[in-house]
């Protein structure tokens, strides 16, 4: 109160000044526009009744804070700005005081305002000081959708069971374990066990019965009634003005799920107050139609009542006739002292944010592509659940998952849909409908057999399925193929051939004692139905529209194309059986051998040498198709053998400049930091004084004499001999233990051959792969070393005959 005194006290002792100075220039003053209510002077005794009042005003204050769950948190960690506040923060907190001291003398029905809770130090901070804007390296964060979806990852909801009273959660306690007895042996009737089984069952419908009729009446009310929250829960969301950043108007987005809503949106019903890491504005504007009527125009005093008087608050924000209206109106005034007895005065009123208490927000490059806190979230719906992991969590790729469900308590699955990414395979979704049976997988472009969709009951060949195709990634220009026990239909694309379709009946397949599949025992196709489109090089009555083969009838139908001047389309049909004459001759051609329905008949097309040509070329494009079909059914089990390889391995991409996951460029990054590693030791070898151990020996400062320069070589050269000699005892020493071994293990082989299962035996075999891969090595490097050993005696030599503090004394040895 004592603040809201000296503040009552200066602003009257400057109007005070302000009037005389007025009554001596014998001017007229206009307030300024940001002045929101008329002013009057108060006595002693109203600035009296006035602190009475405000002092008597009770605010409501919960008694703990409203806190889900207390994390465990080491306070003495935590910097000193968490723990403390410093004098211009309390002086910030004792103006919120009284800015909630007058807002409640003001405004008693409206709730209390959210100006200062507690933080996790129980030390009370300011709500814009827990805000510090950070410019991130990352470009996702740069746009409100993906920066918002990031925040929305790290929060979960979790729902109380009285939403306007938090509870803290309790530790559950595991019951204790107790030893079990042996169970006696069972003697029941087994007529009495299905007696009882019966009986369960009856007692289990009636159950399912009950909660399917308790399921409807919830439903039912839940329809029915009326929330008695509705309008008194407290939620928190993000306000985006328009203005800036190309932003056309306001939105508001909410932090749990990243969606961005319209102020008009019926879910918000109201707006208590508005915060940044400026300043704290409230709502004084009826929310009777929800938000759809407010204005957001944070400069206008009397819609939005801030609590600091800064420099940097929002102008308020008028049209061209005010501001024509306000240039008119000052034309007769001084400008310049109204200006400048506006600064005087804002000056000692106003009062600047504090920085920020929280430290600046760091997020690593683990972290951020974590998102979810541990790499899971899960969020639970009415009937529903979505899981979420970070990339590369899961082995298969897997990074979003919808469970639907059929009942409230989410235990019958209707359908599971599963997102993936980063897949070999180019598998991207995967939707499964527990119901039908059927599964539905999407693939994104870059499949090795250019598969889009494919939907199945079942992996098995020969069984009912759906496979779309990329069209420009096939160069046969197959877009889709349906596939049952008895039939096989594709759709095609921009062939130059102009096939749209074929469609292929199969007949049973001959039983045979080896696995019947389309490679070893195709089944056998009764009829080929193959449909064209229309190929404007040709004229309508010999473009073919539809081919059918009837193979087991040797029959072949054609219908063509239809002119767009004729209703009806010419038809011919050839039977292509081998006949015999009554002399035994083979018969080639005979006019019953082409039965056709011609629109507008031709004399060649009459000929039997035309019909003979055109049969058989019939018949080589029906052997044409055949290989075709059978070439689809093999590539539908290929297609099949490589997505069942590909569940299994489920292999995942990895970018090249994921150094961190991709093996061959952290190889690859290994090797050549070894190299240089072992380049950098062969310099620093080559710098090494190979004759400071033996110069040590020798007292300090005295010059060589010519036998001590000799016995320095001999030394030298003999420690040098040595240790090659050490060095290859060692190699040698550990080739005959490998030999050693490796004739233990075959000979324990040569004994329990007979025992050993699959396994044991492809142990065996990898260990002794890997036994002879070292005993080749080891005696590579004994070969080797026997070579070098010479040579680097003999170049040690020549160094030790060419150092400068020994070769003078040499010269006479060399």
């Amino acid at each position: 109160m004592e603040v809201l005194k000296e503040k009552v006290e200066e602003e009257e002792a400057a109007e005070r000044e302000a009037e005389a100075e007025r009554a001596e220039k014998g001017e007229k003053m206009v307030r300024p526009l940001e002045v929101r209510k008329e002013e009057t002077t108060m006595t002693p005794e109203m600035l009296r009744d006035l602190e009475k009042k405000l002092s008597d005003i009770e605010i409501a204050v919960p008694e703990k804070p409203l806190t889900i769950t207390k994390d465990t948190v080491d306070i003495f960690k935590l910097p000193w700005s968490y723990r403390s506040n410093t004098p211009k923060e309390e002086h910030l907190l004792q103006v919120a005081d009284n800015f909630s001291c007058q807002y409640s003398h003001l405004c008693p029905d409206r709730v209390p305002l959210f100006l200062y809770p507690l933080n996790e130090c129980e030390v009370p901070k300011f709500v814009s000081t827990t805000l510090r804007p950070t410019l991130m390296p990352y470009p996702e964060l740069y746009n409100w959708d993906s920066c918002a979806q990031f925040v929305a990852d790290f929060l979960a909801m979790e729902p109380l069971s009285d939403p306007l009273k938090p509870t803290v959660q309790e530790k559950e306690v595991a019951p204790p374990k107790k030893y079990a007895v042996k169970p006696p042996r069972d003697l029941t009737s087994r007529f009495e066990q299905e007696q009882e089984m019966k009986k369960q069952e009856e007692i289990k419908a009636e159950e399912e019965k009950r909660l399917r009729e308790e399921e409807e009446r919830l439903q039912e009310a839940e329809n029915a009634n009326i929330d008695p929250l509705h309008g008194l829960r407290v939620h928190s969301w993000v306000l985006v003005l328009s203005g800036k950043r190309e932003v056309p108007e306001s939105f508001f987005i909410d932090p749990f799920t990243a969606h961005s809503y319209s102020t008009q949106d019926n879910h918000f019903l109201g707006i208590e107050s508005l915060w940044n890491h400026k300043n704290y504005w409230v709502n004084m504007q009826d929310c009777w139609n929800c938000c759809k009527d407010l204005v957001f125009d944070l400069g206008d005093p009397v819609r939005w009542e801030y609590m600091l008087l800064g420099t940097d608050k929002p102008h308020l924000s008028m049209t061209e006739e005010d501001e024509d209206g306000l240039n008119d109106d000052d034309d007769g005034l001084n400008d310049d002292d109204d200006v400048e007895n506006l600064g005087k005065e804002e000056e000692d009123k106003s009062f600047d944010m504090p920085h920020s208490w929280v430290e600046q927000i760091e997020i690593s490059p683990e972290a951020f592509e974590t998102r979810c806190p541990n790499g899971k979230k899960v969020i639970q719906y009415k009937r529903a659940k979505v899981e979420k992991w970070a990339p590369y969590l899961n082995s298969n790729g897997l990074m979003c998952r919808l469970s639907t469900y059929e009942d409230l308590e989410c235990t019958k699955i209707l359908e599971i849909k599963e997102w993936y990414k980063n897949r070999e395979d180019m598998l991207e979704l995967k939707h499964i409908n527990k119901v039908t049976g059927l599964n539905i997988d999407y693939f994104k472009p870059g499949h090795p057999q250019a598969l889009r969709v494919h939907s199945y009951m079942s992996m098995q060949p020969e069984r009912d399925r759906i496979m779309e195709f990329y069209e420009t990634a096939r160069v046969d220009g197959l877009i889709k193929r349906e596939e049952t026990a008895k039939t096989m239909t594709e759709y095609y694309q921009g062939r130059p051939d102009f096939l749209s379709y074929r469609h292929v009946i199969f007949g049973p397949r001959v039983k045979k004692f080896t696995m019947n599949s389309a490679e070893s025992n195709p089944r056998p196709m009764v009829k080929i139905t193959e449909r064209f489109f229309r190929n404007p090089a040709k004229p309508a009555e010999e473009d073919v529209e539809e081919r059918v083969f009837l193979i087991l009838e040797e029959r072949i139908q054609l219908r063509y194309h239809c002119r767009k001047d004729h209703i009806t389309a010419s038809k011919r049909e050839f039977l292509r059986r081998t006949e015999v004459d009554s002399k035994g001759n083979k018969i080639i051609m005979t006019p019953e051998m082409c039965i056709s329905f011609e629109v507008e008949p031709m004399e060649h097309t009459k000929k039997l040498l035309y019909q003979y040509e055109a049969m058989i070329q019939l018949k080589n494009e029906e052997k044409l198709s055949r290989h075709q079909v059978w070439e689809s059914e093999l590539e539908v089990l290929e297609i099949l053998k490589l997505l069942e390889e590909e569940e299994e391995a489920h292999t995942l991409k990895i970018s090249i400049y994921d150094t961190k996951r991709n093996e061959k460029s952290k190889e690859y990054r290994e090797t050549m930091e070894r190299v240089m590693h072992e380049e950098h030791l062969r310099q620093v070898e080559a710098q090494l004084d190979y004759l400071a151990p033996f110069l040590a020996q020798l007292p300090p400062g005295e010059k060589l004499t010519r036998w001590q320069a000799m016995h320095l070589k001999d030394e030298c050269l003999s420690d040098f001999k040595q240790r090659l000699i050490d060095k290859a005892n060692l190699i040698q020493a550990r080739f005959e233990k490998e030999t050693q071994e490796l004739q233990k293990k075959q000979q324990w082989y040569q004994e329990n051959q007979v025992t050993l299962t699959a396994e044991d035996e492809d142990l065996y075999l990898s260990y002794c792969s890997q036994a002879m891969f070292r005993i080749r090595i080891l005696e590579q490097r004994l070969n080797r070393h026997k070579e070098l050993a010479p040579l680097k005696y003999l170049a040690l030599e020549e160094k030790l005959y060419k150092d400068p503090r020994l070769v003078e004394l040499l010269k006479v040895f060399a």
